[in-house]
């Protein structure tokens, strides 16, 4: 059984993966109005493996005989000034994921939660991935600059790639 402590920080992260998710849908609807095909297709599946993780904590939480108590979301942002500081946004978004999750796991060991680090270390692999992926959107979007021919065929890249596209 969880403790009231971890269930309710499991909780919060449940609600900061639905945020997550609903973050990364509304970055796809920008892409999709500025005719980014490719990058809102790599950004809806971002918001679906989001759901994901989101889910896999919830699930775990009523595994552990504990109580889901969903929260309200906040409204994401849903303009950007370009396509680079949207993903730099991303690439900062994982690294507070990042943060939230090792918050998590440190609580878990101090709580002695076995069980708990145990699920918390594939969101700690995950994390590494997350954020290597991001961060390589921003080195290229870098380099591409405000080249509109290096820009589409990062667009084509992103609907093709099945290495920075989440399963």
């Amino acid at each position: 059984m969880l403790s009231k402590e971890m269930q309710d920080a499991l909780n919060n992260q449940i609600n900061n993966e639905y945020y997550a998710s609903y973050t990364y849908l509304s970055m796809s609807a920008y892409c999709e109005s500025i005719s980014m095909k490719g990058f809102a297709f790599w950004l809806r599946r971002q918001s679906h493996e989001e759901l994901e993780h989101a889910l896999k904590l919830f699930d775990y939480v009523i595994d552990r005989d504990g109580k889901i108590v969903l929260k309200s979301i906040e409204p994401p942002q849903s303009k950007y000034s370009s396509l680079l500081k949207m993903f730099q946004q991303v690439h900062e978004h994982e690294k507070e994921v990042t943060s939230l999750i090792n918050k998590l796991y440190e609580q878990a060991i101090n709580e002695g939660d076995h069980a708990t680090t145990v699920q918390l270390q594939w969101f700690i692999q995950e994390q590494v991935e997350e954020e290597k992926n991001a961060r390589e959107i921003v080195d290229k979007l870098k380099f591409a600059g405000d080249s509109s021919s290096a820009l589409i065929i990062l667009d084509t890249e992103m609907a093709n790639s099945s290495s920075q596209a989440p399963e």
